[in-house]
């Protein structure tokens, strides 16, 4: 993973191909005088991660030592802070004398308000040990894009028939001094004075946000058969390329062989940047730091329809999901819906009740009080088909409808055997929720086959109704037997099924708000806290 610039002060063990993705962002965390630990995806073990400086003698400290964490939405990262009093300069933690410790997850940091959490330390028993403040804050470079338009002037023939047909080869350089290939133009046929359509890419894919590293331009002709000809070369940085069109951006191309073999040799032609804009991509953390989460609600709706053989696969993909979507909602209360039922006392069917057996306050207390309220509904009431979906989601629509501002973004969970009675109603319904914020995740539970499932999720066929597509895809699915561990470990399983289900969440949530125009809110003002005992500002 690039560190967009930063310093990375350790890395975490061995390589694990299961985070072998693009994060969806980088996050600087930042406490004080403590050993940072993160586990591994599916383990339970902690490994050391980092430490800050040692700052003596105060019981406020603040510290200048960051760590850089590769931030993913749809994985629960865990994080543990050890702070100790450090009493002599051995790097043997046993040797210094522990203040506390807390828990918490990098979601929980980053769904705070401002991207600011504040914990009472604990690990002493009977001891008050003061309280930290840990803060995330997205490395602005690594959502730097820029978009560049180049042209070439009197650039050599290469071709006996014609003239050059030329495109241009962009390397970042690597700390070793390698170079890796970052962007490629198009060719432009027949020319020696070609002009290249624009392009945009990312900062730290052309120079890995450091503005002064070299980046290497060459130009080739194309051929056909694949053997292109070089033409020439020329280098640059970030740094110059954004002074933008100027007599500075205007490119000798060279060919070291003829350079070497002609002496009155000058160029093999130039190449001039026509223009530059630099701009920051609103990311998926922008939104969270300006309070979305605080009323987002998030509400994981769990919909069941089940048999008693299936408990463990329905219990685990609620909680797998459930975990770490609620790290995003302040208040922790959830909507937990049941579909396909007979309800007591009069065994009426019903297609959207409350799991609690409340239907005017159908909200849990977290994942566990959705899971309470799940276990207990199995007791109460007769599973019984149809199995219809189309309710539901027309019940989380509402909700969605009556906030259009960007304030809230709902999350509809279903978990289901791929039962499904009211599949074109379903599809009318999801066609008019694509237009509202907010997103379907679908888990299928049991050995059935899912054709229907895979139809709703749309990736291959966007999906229609009437004539009207969906104006964007909004449904994610996916078979929960794909990610049990063939070895049984559970915790593995759920890790698999979150990080493939959630992955998709802040893209959906990206693409509403960027369509309607709508920007996140400022981040809240710095917040001065009372004075603690044990105070860790940053």
């Amino acid at each position: 993973m690039s560190s967009c610039g930063f310093l990375n002060m350790a890395t975490i063990g061995d390589f694990d191909p299961l985070n072998a993705t693009i994060p969806a962002t980088k996050v600087e965390i930042t406490v004080s005088f403590c050993v940072l630990y993160t586990q591994g995806i599916g383990s339970k073990e902690w490994r050391e991660f980092g430490r800050t400086e040692v700052i003596d003698n105060t019981l406020n400290p603040d510290f200048v030592r960051k760590f850089i964490l590769d931030y993913f939405f749809e994985e629960r990262q865990n994080l543990k802070f050890d702070l100790y009093d450090v009493d002599s300069k051995s790097t043997n933690l046993s040797k210094h004398d522990f203040l506390g410790q807390i828990f918490c997850t990098l979601g929980e940091v980053v769904g705070s308000l401002g991207g600011r959490m504040e914990k009472s330390l604990g690990g002493i028993p009977g001891k008050k040990c003061g309280t930290i403040i840990v803060k995330a804050e997205e490395l602005s470079n690594c959502r730097e894009s820029v978009m560049m338009q180049f042209c070439g002037n009197k650039l050599d023939k290469k071709d006996f028939f014609g003239k050059s047909d030329p495109f241009l080869v962009f390397y970042r350089s690597n700390e070793d001094g390698t170079f890796t290939i970052c962007h490629k133009t198009e060719v432009v046929k027949n020319n020696l004075n070609p002009v290249w359509q624009a392009f945009k890419m990312p900062v730290r894919a052309l120079c890995n946000g450091d503005y002064d590293r070299t980046i290497k331009v060459e130009v080739y002709d194309w051929d056909r058969d694949g053997g292109h000809d070089f033409i020439g070369e020329f280098s640059t940085s970030y740094r110059e390329l954004s002074r933008g069109q100027s007599q500075f951006n205007v490119y000798e191309v060279i060919n070291p062989k003829k350079k070497g073999k002609k002496k009155k040799y000058l160029n093999s032609g130039t190449v001039t940047l026509l223009s530059f804009l630099a701009d920051i991509e609103v990311t998926f953390l922008d939104y969270i730091k300006g309070g979305n989460p605080n009323g987002q609600q998030m509400p994981p709706t769990s919909l069941h329809y089940m048999n008693p053989y299936q408990l463990n696969a329905y219990a685990m993909a609620l909680k797998a999901v459930g975990e770490i979507i609620q790290d995003y909602d302040s208040d922790k209360m959830f909507p937990a819906l049941g579909f396909g039922a007979k309800l007591p006392p009069d065994g009426r069917i019903s297609h959207e009740f409350a799991l609690n057996g409340n239907p005017q306050n159908p909200y849990c207390n977290g994942i566990d009080g959705v899971m309470e309220a799940y276990y207990q509904s199995l007791k109460s009431v007769t599973l019984y088909g149809p199995t219809n979906f189309s309710p539901v989601i027309n019940h989380v629509a509402r909700y969605a409808a009556s906030i259009k501002d960007g304030s809230q973004y709902f999350i509809l969970l279903i978990i289901t055997d791929g039962v499904i009675s009211d599949m074109a109603q379903t599809k009318e319904s999801i066609v008019n929720a694509a237009c509202l914020p907010m997103s379907i995740i679908i888990v299928g539970v049991g050995p059935a086959e899912f054709d229907a499932m895979i139809e709703l999720d749309g990736d291959e066929v966007r999906i229609s109704s009437r004539g009207r597509n969906a104006e964007r895809d909004i449904v994610q699915f996916v078979p929960f037997r794909d990610y049990i561990d063939r070895t049984g470990n559970h915790i593995l399983s759920m890790a698999r099924l979150a990080k493939d289900v959630l992955a998709e969440i802040p893209d959906q949530f990206l693409s509403y708000m960027k369509t309607r125009g709508i920007k996140p809110s400022p981040t809240p003002p710095p917040y001065t806290p009372p004075g603690h005992p044990l105070q860790t500002q940053i």
